[in-house]
């Protein structure tokens, strides 16, 4: 698990603030930013330095320390369930609307994401209306077909 801090980004600003402020040393700029010379050493090094001694660094920089965090990565390898995540909390639908929703986006998104190169078409250019083109489009409104068919009606 990465760090939640960008603590390169850290030391290579004290380091750069340091030079900054006339080549300061790093026992003087450790005075100024009131850490130990140490830790700015090793700050500079690209060690994390304790909570008090972070926030006493980025005041030295000037800097808001959220700068510094990394946001978090979302896991996007299954969009369809990302989203079915977020449907299942919002609090304006029952768990059956959202589940509802969920099964739909999951039914779209398998039957539209692909690797594939899309294909273009315009129905009044017959000219140019390539046979894949005329296959894909028949096939994608079978599955369309099947999948209308295959879902309940309302009300029955």
């Amino acid at each position: 698990m990465s760090d939640p801090i960008d603590i390169e980004l850290l030391g290579r600003l004290v380091h750069a603030e340091r030079l900054k402020r006339g080549r300061l040393s790093l026992r003087a700029a450790a005075e100024q930013a009131e850490v130990p010379f140490n830790t700015l050493a090793r700050v500079e090094k690209g060690d994390l330095p304790d909570l008090a001694n972070f926030r006493r660094i980025v005041h030295w920089l000037g800097l808001p320390p959220e700068r510094f965090f990394q946001p978090p990565r979302l896991r996007t390898e299954n969009t369809p369930e990302l989203i079915a995540h977020h449907l299942a909390r919002d609090p304006n639908l029952t768990d059956a609307a959202a589940e509802k929703i969920a099964g739909l986006v999951r039914e779209l998104y398998t039957s539209l994401a692909g690797t594939e190169r899309p294909i273009r078409v315009h129905l009044r250019a017959s000219a140019t209306f390539r046979p894949e083109a005329s296959r894909k489009l028949s096939s994608l409104l079978e599955q369309m077909q099947q999948k209308l068919e295959s879902m309940p009606r309302a009300g029955h």
